[in-house]
């Protein structure tokens, strides 16, 4: 546990959204309990809120080597079993036009790429504003001692003994040092993990790396559709098998969450991208390993606004609420990560949808880019 307040208070905020009771299909209905809870919380927020304003001098060649394009399509977005949260509801039927899409996440080498060629700094990187981030605190929250601000990111830590699960504040540190470069803090380093996912980067990050790459962050919509693989409403990328079922199908947690992992999937943090078989659409780890940074604003009512109509191309909310944290402007992500448990979040069902404020970087959370068609 921190000993600092203002650690404490940044890391234990989101404790109240991490229960691990999900919604009922049916609990839309005035009749039923409503869970307190909208949507899932595992990764604390340590917003800066640093939007990135670097300019970037050089642009990679715009190439669709490492994409796969994703045939256009309507589906049913939304919840698919009795594991979803109440923001997964109600399901909705969009149309999706065709894009391209990264078979895999972005790795350390192309992010390491994206860096030589601009000299871009991360989020991680950089030392905190306490103006802005007071900003997304409950009012009152004292200002920590300067050296609290230096540059730092999230950094998983396993407990020696079963926890409550409510409180995230017992797995997760907030360490200086800790960024793309050194992920799990000072001392390590990503030599060998070339072809390992990038972690602890931001929104702000992967909005950078896309726009000098000449891509894009796909939709919440275009997510969950290019997950399905075409499969229509299947829990799971690869169908309806349970996780723990035949050979191992992601980089999940295994064992009793958060202190030990059997490592079935033979991974304790990250794997190498393409560790497992792809979904129908050809794309690799959908499901596990990082969540994934998504464009849109997170807000837990939205899909009640797409009910009993088909949308064409959604891009989410115009603005973020979480009931959670109702000061934290949010983005989402998707998929899960290799701490995700069935006990805890289920994270990477296709419909699962995380929050997260975009300037807050983890060592599980990295992102994939996608293409348009047309430009």
């Amino acid at each position: 546990m921190y000993k600092n307040l203002f650690l404490a208070v940044i890391v234990s905020i989101l404790a109240v959204g991490c229960t691990t009771t999900p919604k009922k299909e049916n609990a839309l209905e005035a009749s039923d309990e409503v869970h307190v809870t909208a949507g899932h919380s595992c990764t604390p927020t340590n917003t800066r809120f640093t939007a990135s304003n670097q300019p970037l001098s050089q642009k990679a060649a715009v190439s669709h080597e490492g994409m796969v394009l994703i045939p256009e399509g309507r589906f049913r977005m939304g919840a698919d079993d009795k594991q979803a949260w109440r923001d997964e509801y109600p399901k909705h039927e969009v149309i999706i036009d065709s894009f391209w899409m990264d078979i895999h996440e972005v790795t350390n080498a192309q992010f390491a790429a994206f860096v030589e060629a601009t000299g871009y700094v991360t989020t991680a990187e950089q030392q905190i504003d306490w103006e802005e981030i007071k900003k997304e605190l409950p009012p009152g929250t004292p200002k920590p001692d300067e050296s609290q601000l230096a540059p730092a990111s999230l950094v998983f830590v396993a407990t020696d003994n079963p926890v409550s699960l409510r409180d995230v504040s017992q797995w997760w540190q907030w360490r200086q040092g800790a960024n793309w470069r050194q992920p799990e803090g000072p001392g390590s380093n990503i030599a060998g993990k070339e072809n390992h996912p990038v972690v602890h980067v931001s929104w702000f990050d992967a909005v950078a790396y896309c726009e000098w790459a000449g891509k894009r962050l796909p939709t919440e919509a275009e997510w969950e559709y290019a997950s399905r693989g075409g499969l229509e409403d299947h829990i799971y990328a690869w169908g309806n098998e349970a996780l723990s079922e035949g050979k191992p199908k992601a980089n999940t947690w295994e064992g009793s969450f958060p202190y030990q992992n059997k490592l079935r999937d033979g991974y304790y943090l990250s794997a190498p991208v393409m560790s497992f078989a792809p979904n129908g659409y050809g794309l690799y780890d959908m499901s596990g390993n990082l969540w994934e940074w998504c464009a849109d604003w997170y807000h837990e009512d939205y899909y009640k606004t797409l009910a009993n109509k088909t949308t064409a191309n959604p891009k989410g909310p115009e603005t973020s609420y979480d009931s959670n944290e109702p000061y934290a402007q949010k983005r989402v992500s998707r998929g899960g990560s290799f701490l995700c448990h069935e006990s805890y979040c289920s994270g990477y069902r296709n419909a699962m949808r995380m929050k997260t404020t975009p300037d807050t970087g983890s060592i599980h959370t990295g992102f994939r880019a996608v293409k348009d068609i047309k430009g």
